[in-house]
């Protein structure tokens, strides 16, 4: 059975519908970030810059960026419990890059208390906090949404 038109079938077959947050989505998106124990300091400031994955009616996963010049910062890849290990993290996460070079940005940066495992299969590499260009500095999450034992990592726009 082929998905329908504006669905993407991930690995386990299953569809979600991919598409921008809009300010309806703030809620639902808030939701799902608390439930993934994700800061959700600055996401409104961004929400024009986040995809949303929906399953019947319900968001099942989400991620974004900001954009600081040259650089951006993947923020909030979020996936629901029950479509972990789907490939939706990675179709998110990708979507987001593309966001991300669409928008001018050439490296990608991003900070994880739990995930520095998995976005090395997506091309990141843990680097030195003080690597971090000064213009992140100005996001929430290095104004102290994410903790300083927070694992800095970064990639060059595909």
């Amino acid at each position: 059975m082929m998905p329908a038109p504006g669905t993407v079938e991930l690995n386990d077959r299953r569809c979600v519908a991919l598409r921008r947050a809009s300010a309806a989505d703030a809620g639902p998106l808030e939701r799902l970030l608390v439930e993934q124990s994700l800061p959700r300091d600055g996401v409104g400031e961004w929400l024009d810059h986040f995809w949303l994955a929906e399953h019947e009616g319900a968001v099942v996963g989400a991620a974004g960026v900001e954009l600081y010049g040259a650089s951006a910062l993947l923020r909030s890849v979020a996936v629901e419990p029950a479509w972990r290990g789907s490939g939706l993290g990675r179709l998110l996460t990708e979507r987001a890059l593309a966001e991300a070079r669409d928008s001018g940005a050439h490296d990608v940066y991003l900070l994880t208390t739990t995930a520095e495992g998995y976005f090395p299969r997506l091309g990141f590499a843990c680097i030195a906090r003080d690597e971090a260009p000064e213009a992140l500095n100005a996001s929430a999450e290095f104004r102290g949404a994410c903790p300083a034992s927070a694992v800095l990592m970064h990639r060059t726009a595909p």
